[in-house]
């Protein structure tokens, strides 16, 4: 009441403290949005940091790659101008052929390089290694195009790629250790200025921070840049026959839509023979015991006690049909994890070595997993093995995800034997991989696959 009464007797002392409380409220308001906004901002410039951070290490890897190439590029180079040079005499007409079969190996190892980089380019046909087809071959001349190229402006442009990061570190860090150098010795990765006191420290620094700035701003053009000649001279030419590769394509998709079709049958069957019937089962139950309720209580909470099993067992089922489409094992532990629980429900002793850090596509490690366990099954089915090996490797630099899985039974396995040695077989046709099995009878038996991860 007095509270009341105060109120009455001061209403603009109270009318200007409500006021003051509003606007309070609405400067936290403004302080909130203004924080929010500085957040954003800081995020977004993080972001592209990042982003940019990324993409200049993507490059510089891409450039010293391209500098490897470059250097063997030189190689043949110089081993083609004496070969043209010796001709004149003679001699170099013996030199041609294995001088031409260099100059295709060069050009097939920088097909590889821009593969894993980008769209993979379609390899023309083999070119010749005999001196007189290879002077009328498109290939052939193509690829000395390239090679005259990539031995000068792409080496070029690999050289500053691997010097660059080089001299960033070294000036970068140069405050760390600039009273180690002998006296007399240059401050700079340059060769130029001496250190005499912490200011001339401190401009050696900041030219480690210039030399980072042009590694963020300028690598990725030069990586562009330095791969373009092979992307235009490496790939098959407008007159190349593509016919084998688009035969291969087509038996390809052709395998994987079967490979697709066998998996929705199978989910089907799974879906109809198992989880479907159970379902039945509790809706029957239940109808029963919705029957029996009232004159038999015992006999329905009997029959509901069955319907409560029924539902749990289709319930398992739908878990285990959900984890044959994609197992969410994949995505929460990756492809080492996955396949370690493979091991630890194999009925054979398993030992899993995976060596393989960064992350695929989905589908390469889904088929990785589905291979894996197809072939787990496999041996507890038919090998009488007593051990089991599943190693997993990246390439070293070739793109692919290697996968090799042996174990000491008895062998003899057989494609057309019922194995499911066709149906891992589709699986990495789909995806354009290769499956190589060696199972001589006596064991043991072992599977060799590689898969594309598009890198």
């Amino acid at each position: 009441m007095s509270t009341r009464h105060g109120e009455q007797d001061n209403p603009r002392t109270g009318g200007r403290a409500s006021d003051n409380r509003d606007d309070g409220g609405r400067a936290s308001t403004n302080r909130d949005d203004g924080e929010r906004a500085s957040d954003n901002r800081d995020d977004g410039v993080r972001d592209i940091v990042v982003r940019a951070g990324g993409a200049a290490l993507v490059a510089v890897e891409r450039l010293a790659g391209g500098f490897g190439t470059a250097l063997l590029a030189l190689f043949a180079l110089v081993w083609l101008a004496v070969t043209a040079v010796l001709s004149l005499v003679g001699v170099g007409l013996l030199m041609a052929p294995l001088a031409l079969r260099v100059l295709h190996a060069v050009a097939a190892r920088e097909r590889r390089r821009l593969n894993r980089w980008g769209p993979e380019l379609a390899a023309p046909d083999p070119a010749p290694t005999r001196l007189r087809p290879a002077l009328t071959d498109p290939t052939t001349r193509r690829e000395m195009s390239w090679l005259a190229r990539h031995a000068t402006l792409g080496l070029f442009l690999g050289l500053i790629g691997v010097l660059l990061p080089i001299c960033a570190i070294r000036d970068t860090t140069f405050p760390l250790y600039w009273r180690l150098l002998p006296d007399g010795a240059t401050s700079t990765s340059i060769g130029l200025g001496y250190a005499q006191s912490w200011s001339d420290v401190v401009a050696v620094a900041l030219l480690g921070l210039g030399w980072i700035a042009i590694i963020l701003g300028l690598t990725p053009g030069m990586a562009r840049l330095q791969a373009e000649p092979g992307r235009r001279l490496l790939s098959a030419g407008a007159d190349a026959d593509l016919s084998l590769r688009i035969a291969e394509l087509t038996a390809t998709r052709a395998a994987a839509l079967d490979a697709h079709a066998t998996e929705l049958r199978r989910i089907e069957r799974s879906l109809h023979d198992g989880t479907q019937n159970r379902l039945v089962t509790v809706t029957v139950l239940l109808g029963a015991a919705r029957r029996m309720v009232a004159r038999d209580p015992a006999g329905a909470e009997e029959l509901l006690e069955r319907a409560h099993s029924s539902a749990e067992q289709a319930l398992a089922e739908l878990r285990t049909v959900a984890r044959g489409i994609l197992p969410p094992v994949l995505t929460d532990r990756g492809l080492e994890g996955a396949l370690t629980g493979l091991a630890a429900s194999c009925p054979v002793p398993c030992r899993i070595d995976v060596d393989a850090p960064a992350r695929r596509a989905a589908s390469v490690e889904a088929t990785a997993y589905f291979v894996v366990a197809e072939a787990l099954t496999n041996i507890a089915k038919h090998s009488g093995a007593e051990q089991a090996t599943v190693t997993v490797r990246d390439g070293s630099g070739d793109g692919r995800l290697h996968l090799l899985i042996s174990d000491d039974g008895r062998g003899g396995a057989d494609e057309n034997g019922g194995s499911g040695l066709v149906g891992i077989r589709r699986r990495i046709a789909a995806l354009d991989g290769t499956l190589t099995v060696a199972s001589p009878p006596g064991g043991p038996t072992t599977l060799k696959v590689e898969l594309p991860c598009g890198s």
